[in-house]
């Protein structure tokens, strides 16, 4: 586990529970402090299932991704890619095609330090510090032009990852700004926490939670999320709970109804 101080991560302030460093520790890994992993033991203590929402998440994306280089992509651009752990996309990709070329975009600077550390040596793959939010940065970045060419189609892979940006930011202008970069053939896959299905004491506890961690949160309607589709052509089953985007057995699932339904996914093709 990280026990080094603050300053040489550049400030971080480790007071205060970060959304990356506890999917982190709930996926096991080793990259988060004390109060990160106090709080994913609260959480737990509560929600014994916790730890399933960011396991079925990193399955919808192994799946995704096969699915995508079964459809011809050879290239990812991965927003939000957290903190590298089990089954990050350029093992799952490169795995199949060892020319498969991956760049991990994040704003978490923990994220993008360990990814350029599990990345050394492979010429193939890159990691960046950047914001989702700002589409005409990092589209024209040279870290990401070196490795992807926009002329041929990308799988752009944001995970779990919107509903940290607000309405304000408008989400949908954002998308179709990534769509217009994106030549034909290209692929979206989205994962989004949401309300739908959910029961009302896991709302409840879901509130509790958020409330205690740095980082605002905005879960939006299932409805709400296929609109973020726009201008993608919709890969069936559509957007559905996140589990259930073309599982491959029960191990996709979590026992937990709740911990299905708590977030949605689908996968979109540009025309």
């Amino acid at each position: 586990m990280i026990e080094r101080p603050a300053e040489i991560f550049g400030g971080i302030d480790t007071s205060v529970p970060n959304a990356a460093r506890v999917y982190d520790y709930l996926l096991g890994g080793a990259h988060n402090f004390p109060v990160d992993r106090q709080f994913a033991r609260r959480t737990m203590r509560m929600m014994p299932n916790a730890a399933d929402v960011p396991r079925v998440n990193r399955s919808f994306l192994r799946r995704a991704v096969l699915f995508m280089i079964d459809n011809g992509v050879r290239q990812f651009l991965d927003i939000g890619s957290g903190i590298p752990s089990v089954g990050n996309v350029h093992e799952i990709a490169q795995e199949v095609d060892p020319a498969c070329r991956v760049v991990y975009v994040d704003k978490e600077p923990i994220a993008v330090e360990y990814s350029r550390i599990l990345l050394r040596g492979n010429n193939r793959a890159a990691a960046i510090y950047g914001d989702l939010r700002d589409p005409d940065d990092l589209l024209t970045r040279p870290e990401i032009t070196h490795l992807l060419d926009f002329s041929e189609p990308v799988g752009l892979l944001t995970l779990l990852v919107w509903h940290f940006v607000s309405d304000t930011d408008d989400p949908e202008g954002l998308l179709a700004r990534y769509h217009s970069a994106l030549a034909p053939g290209s692929y979206l896959a989205l994962s989004h926490m949401t309300r739908d299905g959910v029961s009302r004491w896991m709302n409840q506890t879901m509130d509790d939670a958020l409330g205690r961690i740095a980082d605002d949160t905005f879960t939006r309607e299932r409805g709400r999320v296929t609109e973020m589709f726009a201008g993608f052509e919709l890969v069936p089953p559509g957007v559905v709970e996140c589990a259930a985007w073309r599982p491959e057995g029960p191990g996709d699932f979590s026992d937990a109804p709740d911990f299905n339904a708590v977030t949605c996914a689908g996968v979109g093709r540009v025309l």
